[in-house]
């Protein structure tokens, strides 16, 4: 339970300090700046209750603020869509595809394209705010901490803006920077395709160390209590000592040989995620042993959130699952006939995922009609 609680505390410090954000949002990729992939609760029996259809495919994890859905898709739009109803609000134009998930800070949403530009828009208006010019696609969404914006790109570097739009700093890596940097304590951590997880302090942008981590990393780190998970290119999912700066364990799927696109998600004692090997995967946090996995029929790049005794995920079947954490059981299920790539966002009693066919799915618990 001690762990448990320190997660909510941080969590609801967070919250206070944006106000224009309740603890029951999901304003964030992964729900918090350490990428822990934990949300409110949901109701034992979920119903699709609205769907909203977009041109194109969506890849993008979308977020809610204020009983409010933003979500960027391939068709070169940001969306914002009414929870309670699926109507839009709004819609502003980018000049390329998004895959990236937004991110919503003090009433505006901060989202980059694939050509290359990051955008900060008025999350009541749809208005631009300013954009940013990277020399590279950007697929990692933002982090935040204090006045400072992080986001990565694949232009190899990890970008930290000021609330202006104006650049603080960027740091150099030596590959793509695909993930979100997990943010503790005033430090980022993030992992590339060089092979590194690197420590850097946001004040300064002065990196304080890296590790090596032997594989390209595609997805983002979590972290908590001194330690970063990720899965990995080479077929594994790592836990590193960031006091030690060192590999902790290394799990592997011993019968299939494929990379970890998707992002651990944290329960008490575990992690939970998904692979290219068609599987979601629980593994024991103290050394990195297989608890239990779950074999689907299509690769798993979606990322998953645990919501009370549950975890959701999508796969590419089109199938979203709800497994019980402790026993791997699959508890609820919904086919939406196309693939799922995006991480599911939770908040309000409900969650929205999109798919790869573009249409956005909202579920909850319908009203009962009086007799």
């Amino acid at each position: 339970m001690k762990l448990l609680t320190k997660t909510i505390l941080i969590a609801a410090l967070l919250v206070a300090s944006d106000p224009l954000v309740r603890a029951e949002d999901w304003s964030l990729f992964r729900g918090d700046p350490q990428l822990h992939g934990r949300a409110g609760a949901l109701p034992e029996k979920l119903d699709p209750l609205w769907l909203f259809e977009v041109e194109e495919g969506i890849e993008s994890g979308a977020v809610i603020v204020g009983g409010v859905v933003y979500v960027g898709a391939l068709d070169g739009k940001l969306y914002a869509v009414s929870l309670a109803d699926g109507s839009l609000v709004w819609a502003y134009e980018v000049t390329d595809e998004i895959k990236a998930s937004p991110s919503v800070h003090n009433g505006t949403v901060y989202v980059g394209d694939s050509a290359g530009v990051f955008h900060a828009v008025d999350a009541a208006t749809g208005k631009a705010r300013w954009t940013f010019a990277a020399e590279g696609e950007i697929v990692s969404s933002a982090n935040f901490h204090e006045k400072r914006i992080l986001f990565g790109s694949n232009d190899q570097f990890l970008y930290c803006l000021k609330h202006d739009g104006s650049l603080a700093w960027k740091l150099e890596t030596g590959g793509y920077v695909y993930g979100t940097p997990a943010i503790v304590d005033g430090i980022a951590y993030s992992a590339g395709c060089d092979g590194f997880l690197r420590a850097v302090d946001i004040a300064s942008g002065e990196q304080k160390f890296q590790i090596r981590i032997g594989a390209y990393v595609g997805a983002s780190p979590t972290v908590r209590d001194g330690i970063a998970y990720m899965g990995t290119f080479e077929n594994q999912v790592v836990a590193v000592d960031l006091a030690a700066r060192e590999i902790l364990w290394a799990y592997e799927n011993p019968e299939r040989q494929f990379p970890y696109l998707s992002s651990a998600a944290l329960a008490e004692d575990r992690l939970i995620i998904g692979g290219r090997d068609k599987s979601v995967h629980a593994i024991k946090l103290e050394d990195g042993s297989a608890l239990w996995s779950y074999r689907t029929k299509a690769k798993i790049d979606s990322s998953p959130v645990i919501s009370g005794g549950r975890v959701y995920v999508g796969s590419m079947t089109g199938e979203l699952f709800a497994f019980n954490v402790k026993s791997g059981e699959v508890e609820w299920r919904f086919d939406t006939g196309s693939g799922l790539m995006a991480t599911p966002a939770i908040a309000d009693g409900r969650l929205v995922i999109g798919t790869v066919d573009g249409q956005l799915y909202c579920f909850g618990k319908a009203k009962q009609e009086a007799p």
